[in-house]
């Protein structure tokens, strides 16, 4: 006999979990599913745990930049204070009792397990079967997708996952994937020590950023000691107990560990969309501007194809939740999403690139500023590599994309956000103060350069 609930929300990361928790504390009963951490892959594996390895990582850069400011330092890389802090800091040791509790106090009761959706409003975990009264919400996120490369299925290679777990950085290290999970752990690990390749299959790492960003970051990888190979895709792995070999561009290289980092992957068919009359061969679900994909079913996150972003998935979770309570909610919006790959130096975008603005046939503009040219970027010196690139349509006056890559990429690029997301005019952001010397002054020296 089937048990019931108002909501089933398939897959706790952290919109799953926010939307659960709020429509619990509405006071509809709620079921959440999950077969892994409740939280999800953010503060886990990803987002928090990884940005402590490059807060620690960065500070060993400072360091070593201190002879061309300031006198002489001597940085001694340990990886040990890193990884005990993601023990006892991030992941309680990939516990997530602090968070299941957190849940159930909110109102909802946890099930443990792989569910899968069996009709509109029907949901089976093992031999349990769940069914809502108002709404099932997804939130399945994604899981690392493993390339079908001769010999690497049985090795024991890295994801993100047991990249994070490490309690020592390797000797050396071979990287699959030039985006940015692969370049953010590289350049980490690289600076703790260990001797790094990255093998990138396309012609550029970074491939859905500018190309100028591209060629920002891989110079100073490059610099940093990094071997950074692009156009060139890993032909097959071998491990001999000790270390991993790969064949790449017609040359064998060798390291201590590897990590793929190739891209997400999600199964829609073993989550049984097909129940709902969807095409379950397609990576992502469609849903309207209120997230639903069907009548009563409700899509947050990865899934939807929209960013595979911790702060996407909240967006929509508010969205949605608002949506099963009944409440006036604006509709979903995806004209301005921001994203920060947190290498040093951080690239943050928003909205379209170049390409993707000319293909959409809009009348472009572009606009290009060097960080090191600034007055900030001349004080700041050592490791002031960076760039300011605006994408505008001339015809409406208004940017609708912009790239901050620097020494604080991300929280320039916040003012880019809402200039793209409010489609200010670009006169008014020509007759703005821009506070003098920062980093976001260089803005205003690009969007003087617009056409």
């Amino acid at each position: 006999m089937a048990e019931s609930a108002d909501v089933i929300v398939i897959g706790m990361g952290p919109g799953g979990e926010s939307a659960a928790a709020q429509l619990a504390r509405a006071g509809l009963t709620v079921v959440g599913i999950e077969k892994n951490l409740v939280g999800g892959e953010c503060p886990y594996y990803g987002c928090i745990p990884t940005k402590m390895m490059i807060r620690a990582a960065d500070s060993l850069a400072e360091a070593r930049r201190v002879a061309d400011l300031a006198g002489a330092a001597d940085a001694v890389p340990d990886f040990a204070p890193v990884a005990k802090r993601i023990r006892e800091e991030a992941t309680d040791t990939w516990d997530d009792t602090v968070a299941v509790e957190r849940f159930e106090k909110a109102g909802g009761r946890l099930v443990r397990g792989t569910a899968k959706v069996t009709g509109p409003r029907t949901v089976r975990v093992g031999e349990r079967e769940f069914e809502a009264g108002r709404a099932i919400l997804l939130n399945t996120g994604t899981d690392p997708a493993v390339p079908p490369i001769p010999g690497l299925a049985g090795t024991p290679f890295w994801t993100n996952r047991e990249a994070v777990a490490a309690t020592a950085a390797p000797e050396s290290l071979i990287v699959l994937g030039g985006g940015a999970v692969g370049l953010e752990l590289a350049q980490s690990f690289s600076r703790f020590g260990t001797r790094v390749t990255v093998l990138e299959a396309l012609d550029r790492i970074l491939p859905l950023e500018e190309p100028e960003s591209s060629a920002l970051v891989e110079d100073v990888l490059k610099a940093e000691g990094l071997d950074v190979r692009t156009g060139t895709a890993a032909e097959s792995v071998g491990h001999d107990g000790t270390s991993f070999t790969v064949q790449a561009g017609g040359r064998g290289l060798t390291a201590e560990r590897l990590l793929v980092a190739t891209g997400r992957r999600v199964d829609l068919e073993r989550l049984g969309l097909a129940s709902l009359g969807l095409d379950t061969t397609r990576r992502t679900v469609e849903t309207d501007p209120h997230l639903r994909i069907a009548d009563g079913v409700y899509a947050i996150g990865d899934i939807t194809g929209h960013g595979a972003f911790t702060h996407m998935s909240m967006y929509q979770a508010g969205i949605a939740a608002a949506h099963i309570l009944g409440d006036a909610t604006a509709a979903a919006e995806y004209h301005a999403v921001p994203r920060v790959t947190f290498t040093d130096p951080e690239v943050g975008a928003v909205g379209l690139t170049e390409q993707q603005a000319r293909e959409q046939g809009l009348s472009v503009a572009t606009a290009i500023s060097q960080i090191p040219d600034s007055t900030r970027g001349w004080i700041h010196k050592s490791g002031n590599r960076g760039i300011i690139k605006l994408v505008a349509d001339i015809d409406r006056g208004i940017l609708v994309g912009a790239t901050s890559a620097g020494p604080t990429g991300g929280e320039v690029l916040s003012m880019l956000t809402l200039a793209v997301h409010e489609r200010t005019p670009l006169t008014r952001l020509r007759q703005m103060i821009y506070a003098y010397p920062t980093f976001h002054r260089a803005v205003e020296d690009a969007v003087r350069k617009l056409a």
